[in-house]
């Protein structure tokens, strides 16, 4: 696993690349899923709701009726939690990730990276991100986004690595600052940004599915 590391190759985008790097990006966001699912339950709060369904069940109907009410309450937040992941992913497969050369690629302050090894003699992608340029009123600044990294490579510094290829990039077209937006239940992606000088400078909870799913997004940023 260390050679691996050592040989990876971080290079732009080809069109060749696209039924694994969509593949990577959909497995890679659902496994999100149940790490979300299970923050949720067994939060203070969910712990409560549980108990207090199961007693309510069995007190108004019967321990069947303690089990249904319990199903119905557990099945809604898996929902809430699967939707949150696997609802972004069918959109951005039908949106942004169906066409990564046009809107990545067109411009020349865009990029969309893969991360290359070879396995047992045969290339794979083991890592993909993208940074887009932003114009506001008072700055220039690029948002990182679309970040995966295989779990064949994980914790060997790729992720490391492919950020910096976005700050490094950033810092080469003159944008003020590197800007991202993560989920509460990524723990090792919002612990490699702090590694890499990201800060927290906002957190939210858009409603319905997230609020139920107990997900934050953090909103992270970087000056250069």
């Amino acid at each position: 696993m260390f050679l691996l590391a050592m040989q990876l190759v971080i290079r732009p985008y080809s069109p060749s690349d696209k039924d694994a790097v969509l593949t990577l990006y959909s497995v890679g966001m659902c496994e999100h899923i149940h790490p979300c699912f299970h923050n949720a339950m067994t939060s203070p709060l969910y712990l409560a709701i549980t108990l207090t369904l199961c007693v309510a069940g069995y007190l108004l109907s019967s321990v069947l009726g303690a089990v249904m009410l319990l199903g119905v309450w557990v099945g809604l937040v898996y929902y809430c939690c699967h939707e949150v992941y696997a609802a972004g992913v069918r959109e951005r497969l039908r949106t942004d990730m169906q066409d990564i050369p046009g809107n990545y690629l067109s411009r020349p302050d865009d990029c969309f990276w893969v991360a290359e090894a070879e396995v047992d003699g045969r290339a794979q992608i083991m890592g993909i991100v993208a940074v887009v340029a932003q114009q506001s009123e008072t700055e220039r600044y690029g948002t990182l986004t679309r970040v995966v990294i295989s779990p064949l490579c994980r914790r060997m510094g790729v992720g490391c690595r492919m950020v910096q290829t976005v700050i490094d990039f950033s810092k080469e077209r003159g944008f003020s600052k590197v800007m991202l937006e993560t989920t509460s239940p990524q723990i090792a992606a919002v612990a490699l940004y702090k590694k890499l000088g990201f800060r927290h400078v906002l957190s939210y909870s858009p409603f319905g599915v997230f609020k139920l799913a107990r997900v934050i997004i953090f909103r992270m940023e970087k000056h250069l």
